[in-house]
């Protein structure tokens, strides 16, 4: 079937309609390459289908949910009997327990959990958390980092205040001396440092952690008393099977979770160590869904999985396939690209395009050939992804190198972008 989205584009004139601008937060492909699909119809295992009927073999991975493949039959199959018995009830299901007995098992410096939806609320909560406990007020984080889609971490400053931002200083990832000069900045004061497992920000290249800075973080939080938050809601199981700063020996006194702990049920969690138990036992936190059982179900599921099977490896193993295999494709073309990060939750761009248009021409010939990546954003690997997966998307690539050579001159991404403006 010849590749069309006219369905996907009569689904967004009927959308602007009825939600502002059609779509809103990071679902928005206002801001992608042109005929990037913006409505779905169905997904299994590692493929997407679009409203149009257009098959994907999809790197985004539902933004990092999507972890054993979509419709994993062991998740579902334990998410459809807990809904059958019940889910979002008068009160929690007695699955709970045992979903925080696995977390509590799967984390290691965990010896509780509270379980949300978003990975917005595991971090609001640490925020809450660590203030109490310690009773001050200032936060350092990372420039560039982020931490959820509310007034105190959101990214974009419209509807948000100075007062929304207040008490916040903010370092350079993976630079030690600049986080040393945050924390005697905020002296006194500080209740907490919050830290990505890598750097994973947009549009620029990812970077692993430095383990001195690693080391240098919970050694001042240990000084001043401070809370070292680990945000492993984007990375987490995908880097380790237990928080990702495990791998350079750092144990945090709360973790961050969501996406993949469910393989794509909504849930998240915040997980702690002992000391910071009271007072995550007296911050008022809730919501009308946070106790639904079903997802519940589908983590103790997936951890199940995540300790008894080779999943991490695979998708290590799919990872550095698709990225050998992209570097020497891009280099029979005349292109050089910068994939950074893990292999398994890649990033690449094009070298010698500043403007990125390179990057999102290639990556539009890509959708139109049946791959979904993104320009800007990382991707990930399921394990749901086989070798023939990857040896398609190289086929295809290999296609789309020729089209943006054949291009010659592309316009920078400023342009493309001014569009949507």
């Amino acid at each position: 079937m010849a590749w069309s989205n006219s369905a996907d584009k009569a689904l967004r004139e009927r959308a602007a309609a009825v939600i502002p601008n059609g779509m809103y937060g990071h679902q928005s492909v206002a801001p992608l390459p042109d005929g990037y699909p913006q409505f779905y119809a169905k997904a299994k295992g590692a493929y997407l289908w679009d409203a149009d009927g257009n098959e994907y073999i999809d790197y985004m991975c539902g933004y990092g949910p999507n972890l054993l493949g979509y419709g994993h039959p062991e998740v579902d199959a334990a998410f459809t009997a807990q809904l059958a018995k019940g889910d979002a009830m008068t009160g929690p299901g007695v699955v709970m327990v045992d979903a925080a007995e696995a977390m509590v098992r799967q984390i290691s410096h965990a010896h509780w959990v509270m379980f949300c939806k978003n990975g917005t609320d595991a971090t609001t909560m640490a925020l809450m958390i660590a203030r109490h406990h310690t009773g001050r007020k200032t936060i350092i984080r990372a420039k560039g980092a982020y931490h959820g889609a509310v007034p105190w971490c959101s990214p974009s400053p419209n509807g948000i205040t100075p007062a929304d931002r207040a008490d916040q200083i903010f370092c350079d990832y993976n630079d030690p001396a600049s986080l040393e000069a945050a924390v005697r900045l905020a002296g006194s004061d500080l209740a907490a440092i919050f830290a990505a497992p890598i750097k994973h920000d947009v549009f620029v290249d990812q970077e692993p952690l430095d383990p001195e800075y690693a080391r240098r973080a919970r050694a001042l939080a240990d000084e001043t008393g401070a809370v070292l938050v680990v945000d492993d809601v984007r990375a987490g199981l995908r880097l380790a099977r237990d928080c990702s700063w495990s791998l350079v020996g750092v144990q945090p006194d709360l973790s961050c979770w969501g996406k993949a702990i469910a393989n794509g049920h909504p849930l998240s969690a915040l997980a702690g160590s002992e000391p910071f138990r009271r007072a995550a036992g007296t911050i008022f936190a809730t919501g009308s869904y946070w106790f639904a059982a079903a997802p519940m179900a589908a983590a103790v599921a997936t951890l199940k999985l995540i300790r008894e099977t080779d999943y991490l490896e695979r998708t290590i193993r799919i990872g550095d396939r698709l990225r050998k295999g992209l570097d020497e494709a891009a280099e029979q073309h005349g292109f050089r690209l910068r994939q950074t990060g893990p292999s398994q939750m890649p990033l690449i761009f094009f070298d010698d395009d500043p403007g990125f248009g390179k990057t999102y021409f290639w990556i539009s010939a890509l959708v139109r050939r049946g791959v979904l990546m993104h320009p800007w954003h990382n991707m990930f690997t399921c394990a749901a992804m086989t070798e023939a997966d990857v040896d398609a998307t190289l086929e295809r690539a290999s296609d789309a190198f020729a089209l943006t050579r054949a291009a010659g001159r592309i316009e920078p991404i400023e342009a493309l972008l001014a569009r949507t403006r």
